[in-house]
């Protein structure tokens, strides 16, 4: 149970390290099970703390060991007992915690679409989404307190998400409102909310926050109106560092950090608590305060960061595993580390047990890990091969390489690459985090006297930032910075084995190739073989945002969403066909299947989709498939569609005008069409869902087979904008004639991508609507020539490659 990395090293104890890590897992259990598997669990957990204490005073009294052995057994015995208490204790809370957010009315509410009443607390800034035709939408969290249902109120503890107009911008973190709202489940019984819901109207705001939270959001307030002038990125970086406000990150910078693993430098993190730490530090000392006060001293200063960047969840976690980053990076506070750790993360999971499943959390918690077990030996290791004068470049190298190494494979889960510019990029940044920071806090501290007493520690911030902002520009570009990887669970679990094997074999392997400076270079001749791709073999850029689907005469498209899991967007005449195409891109979930229409060529490729993968929803049009059928009207297939559906227990419900899908903070659609039924042409076609797709950055318009009638409603739609361009539009009915020109004039879509089979019998695509698509401006990809069609980049630089 405990181990020494170095001689002389303080030793490990990693019994409450365990009990939290088997903890973590049973509440991932518990937020998914029923009650009677929640109850289940706690008994497990109190039998094995009973087992393992009459073990324990049971070890007391065997004579026949010697005292060390003796020792070893009851340090196993405690830790079976401290497991089976923080497994019980955790799974309870999360029990007792999922019972007062569930009771009331909101969930069965939410089930069945009801209408309510809510009053609540809210709990986040307005955060804006894209809405229908342009429209932008606010996303909000709000902490329901009361609601009102057929004129019946109840008391509730429900955190609900929602979705409102811009009647809700004036409204503040902490505000209690009244309003009404429509409401919709959440994804799973794991969410950190217990239900969706459309705001009808403004919010009456009933009271404001305290006095100590309106101090501090004046304090943001102040920050966010100085910095606004900062040059370039700096204007979004610094209070995105500072206050963890990341509203104004240009969207291009917070791609680039995200492709180099510089994201926890655009938020509160960490890090910025470590320097915080250090710097109140320095200043007791300079104020010579006594070395006894100076710890709460320097909590003081940590509970008031704290509250400047607001006690939110994500707030907390960075403000516990940053202490304990601090303490570990002591050498006195080595031994401690992992008990600390330990114990922080069982008070964050009974504090809110939803942080389980945040990503954010587990790689806090393994990036803080990274540095109790590995940052000093590897700092002191690496020193020892260095002058006396670079030493202190050893740390520096250390502590990224460190958490690189053990947040690896939850990074691949998240976007399916591993980014190999990700510990240079933070090397180079890391001596510019800790004054953009602090000159950072500076800036807060003086904003309250006026923009010209702050002018000077903002201009201080924002140099070191915008050398971060450089930093994470150029190495976003460098060629084969990414490279891709299994998405999904087996992707972490590859890539968790060869970091694991390369830690036990490192020092080996570094000591042959001391022995033999050749196997270096030809171990790296064999990986660029590996990863440089061949020509005439399909390679899948990481980050692709859109796949058109060589399916033959008919649509299969695929949006991601990373880490192995995508939206569908028609499936193809044929199930094989469909499936290998998702094979190709390693989809491995599906969280939405969109069925445009229910004609054969779109929809005949379910049962592919289905194909050892979950599918959590299928949407479909609303519009009666039977309605025009007729001589010249092809089938419907909709009694098959929903057979299959059944059989596979995947739920189906419609979508019409005016919904929002939201797949992911980037990945939403609005619903353009249909509203009603057009009898005229053929109404299947002209039922098609069509959505106005907004995907990392690119703007789509996914049309499904519609036809001129249709078209023109859809213009409707769009005309409400002054500027209603498309990146992307996915061409209706594979290229046919029967297109609206003044949409396609309107919509003046970069790419123009057309989902149609080779030598088909229709002629698609028509010359006359391809010579439509290039007066228009827009470069057009057919399937039928290059196979898979696939899309990435970003608004105005729309990146697309072939697979043949």
């Amino acid at each position: 149970m405990k181990r020494s990395a170095e001689p002389g090293a303080p030793v490990h104890d990693l019994r409450l390290l365990l009990a939290a890590a088997i903890g973590w897992i049973a509440v991932l259990a518990a937020l998914r099970l029923p009650a009677a598997g929640v109850a289940l669990l706690a008994a497990v957990g109190g039998l094995a703390s009973a087992v393992g204490v009459w073990r324990v005073l049971r070890g007391g009294r065997e004579e026949v060991m010697t005292r060390q052995s003796r020792a070893v057994v009851i340090r196993r015995r405690q830790a079976l007992v401290l497991v089976g208490c923080v497994v019980s204790c955790l799974v309870v809370v999360t029990g007792c915690q999922r019972v007062m957010r569930e009771a009331g009315p909101v969930p069965a509410a939410a089930q069945s679409h009801r209408t309510l009443e809510c009053e609540g607390v809210v709990q986040s800034d307005p955060r804006p989404i894209a809405g229908a035709a342009g429209r932008t939408l606010l996303l909000v969290r709000v902490g329901c307190t009361r609601v009102t249902l057929d004129n019946v109120t109840s008391a509730v503890s429900s955190p609900v998400l929602v979705f409102a107009d811009d009647s809700w911008a004036s409204v503040s973190w902490h505000d209690t409102v009244r309003f009404r709202l429509r409401l919709k489940p959440a994804q799973s019984a794991a969410d950190d909310v217990v239900a969706l819901g459309s705001a009808s109207g403004a919010p009456l705001v009933l009271a404001r926050p305290g006095l100590v939270t309106r101090g501090m959001e004046r304090l943001r307030s102040d920050l966010r109106d100085v910095t606004a002038g900062l040059p370039g990125d700096a204007a979004g970086l610094v209070p995105a560092m500072v206050i963890g406000d990341t509203s104004r990150i240009p969207p291009q910078l917070s791609a680039d950090m995200r492709a180099t693993g510089m994201t926890h430098l655009n938020a509160v993190s960490g890090s910025n608590v470590v320097f915080v730490m250090m710097a109140t530090t320095w200043i007791a000392g300079w104020l010579r305060v006594r070395a006894r006060w100076r710890m709460p001293f320097v909590l003081l200063a940590l509970v008031l960061f704290i509250l400047l960047c607001r006690p939110e969840p994500s707030v907390l976690r960075a403000g516990v595993m940053g202490a304990i980053a601090g303490l570990a990076m002591t050498w006195s506070g080595r031994r401690a580390g992992p008990a600390a750790l330990g114990a922080a993360i069982v008070v964050l999971l009974i504090v809110d047990p939803w942080l389980a499943g945040s990503f954010g959390f587990a790689l806090s918690a393994l990036a803080t890990a990274g540095l109790i077990f590995f940052a000093r030996p590897w700092g002191a290791a690496i020193a020892m091969r260095l002058p006396s004068r670079a030493r202190p470049v050893a740390d520096a190298v250390a502590i990224p390489l460190a958490a690189q190494a053990v947040c690896g494979p939850v990074i691949v889960l998240l976007q399916s690459s591993v980014t190999v510019v990700g510990v240079p990029a933070n090397l180079l940044a890391a001596p510019f985090v800790a004054p953009a920071t602090l000159a950072g806090v500076a800036t807060v501290l003086c904003a309250p006297f006026g923009s010209a007493a702050a002018w000077l520690p903002a201009h201080a911030a924002a140099l070191p930032a915008l050398v971060i902002a450089r930093i994470a520009h150029a190495f976003a570009r460098v060629p084969g910075g990414s490279v891709p990887w299994p998405p999904g669970a087996p992707g972490a679990l590859l890539l968790a084995a060869l970091t694991l094997a390369a830690l036990l074999s490192g020092p080996w392997l570094i000591e042959r190739c001391r022995r033999h400076p050749g196997a270096p270079a030809a171990g790296a001749v064999v990986v660029l073989a590996l990863l440089v791709p061949v020509p005439g073999v399909n390679f899948v850029p990481p980050q692709w945002v859109y796949v058109a689907c060589d399916v033959g005469q008919g649509d299969g498209g695929v949006i991601n969403l990373g880490g192995g899991q995508a939206v569908v967007i028609d499936t193809g005449p044929e199930p094989d066909a469909m499936d290998d195409c998702l094979q190709r891109l390693g989809v491995s979930r599906i969280d939405t299947v969109v069925l445009t229409h229910f004609h054969a060529d779109h929809v005949d490729g379910l049962g592919g989709v289905l194909r050892g993968r979950t599918v959590r929803q299928i949407l479909t049009t609303p519009v009666d498939a039977a309605g025009g059928a007729g001589s010249e009207e092809e089938p419907s297939r909709e009694p098959q569609v929903r057979a299959l559906a059944a059989a596979a227990a995947v739920p189906i419900r419609t979508v019409r005008t005016g919904d929002v899908l939201t797949w992911a903070p980037d990945v939403v659609a609005a619903v353009l069409w249909p509203a009603r039924t057009i009898a005229a042409g053929s109404v299947q076609n002209n039922a098609s869902v069509t959505l106005d797709l907004h995907a990392h950055g690119l703007r789509l318009l996914m049309t499904g087979d519609l036809e001129r009638e249709a078209d023109a409603a859809v213009l409707g739609e769009l005309r409400a904008e002054s500027q209603p361009q498309f990146d992307v539009l996915k061409v209706a009915h594979h290229g046919s004639k029967n297109q609206l020109p003044a949409l396609i004039d309107a919509v003046r879509p970069s790419v123009s991508v057309i989902s149609v089979g080779v030598d088909n019998d229709y002629g698609h695509p028509a010359p006359a609507t391809l010579d439509l698509l290039r007066s228009a401006g827009s470069a057009v990809f057919r399937t039928d020539l290059g196979g898979d069609v696939i899309v990435s980049g970003t608004a105005g630089a729309v990146q697309v490659r072939t697979r043949r």
